[in-house]
């Protein structure tokens, strides 16, 4: 006798537990448990048949209630997204002691796991939540792109020029010679620290270190006699 929805009892005494997945065209999974050595061919063709039957019922019923699968997720509806990032940034969004992660769990109220090979997974009780931990992710690890303008904040001045953060944890150096388009005495008489001021990456190097130019940025605006 072959059943279908076993109980718990039927699975203990039964000789085969069969599970069969899939839609009208035919069988997505499967998957089989056996207690005996060996199945003959009348009884899995027939297992299959009635697990067909079977199958085609609950697609009626739910079509009853859905004509046709929507095209889009409800936002309101569990969301998992999984990224792949560069593993040498998963120290910065682990943070000091999980400090960050935590804290963006937190904010998100989301889950947020990352393996050893920079697979970061999101896991959230709305897509809106779950989109929000990951722009704040995207903010962490967002890489410098030569030739684009940022606004930065100062946060260091050198004799020879001024360091400016334009992300979190990104910083690069304004050499004083391209603090403006003039002559610069003193790096002080441009800026100081704790300044907003926008500037343009003009290299980053094999090594990290990047080259910043507010000076570019005034010729672009203004001509070359900016200030």
């Amino acid at each position: 006798i072959i059943l279908s929805d076993i109980l718990g009892d039927e699975d203990q005494t039964g000789d085969m537990d069969f599970k069969v997945a899939g839609t009208r065209d035919g069988i997505t999974a499967l998957q089989m448990d056996i207690k005996i050595h060996e199945l003959s061919r009348d009884i899995m063709r027939k297992a299959l048949e009635q697990a067909r039957t079977g199958r085609l019922f609950i697609l009626d019923k739910m079509l009853e209630v859905l004509k046709e699968p929507r095209e889009e997720i409800s936002p309101h509806a569990p969301k998992i997204i999984t990224i792949k990032i560069n593993p040498d940034k998963i120290r910065e969004i682990i943070g000091p002691g999980g400090k960050t992660i935590r804290a963006m769990q937190s904010e998100t109220n989301t889950r947020i796991e990352i393996d050893d090979s920079g697979i970061v997974k999101i896991a959230a009780v709305s897509e809106k939540d779950a989109d929000a931990a990951l722009e704040k992710i995207k903010e962490i690890i967002r890489e410098p792109e030569v030739g684009a303008i940022y606004e930065g904040t100062v946060v260091k001045i050198m004799d020879f020029g001024a360091f400016v953060q334009i992300m979190p944890n990104v910083d690069g150096l304004v050499h004083i010679s391209q603090l403006a388009p003039h002559r610069v005495a003193k790096v002080s008489d441009i800026v100081k620290e704790g300044d907003k001021i926008k500037v343009k990456v003009l290299e980053v190097t094999t090594d990290g270190k990047i080259r910043l130019s507010r000076k570019a940025v005034l010729e672009e605006k203004n001509g070359p006699n900016s200030n």
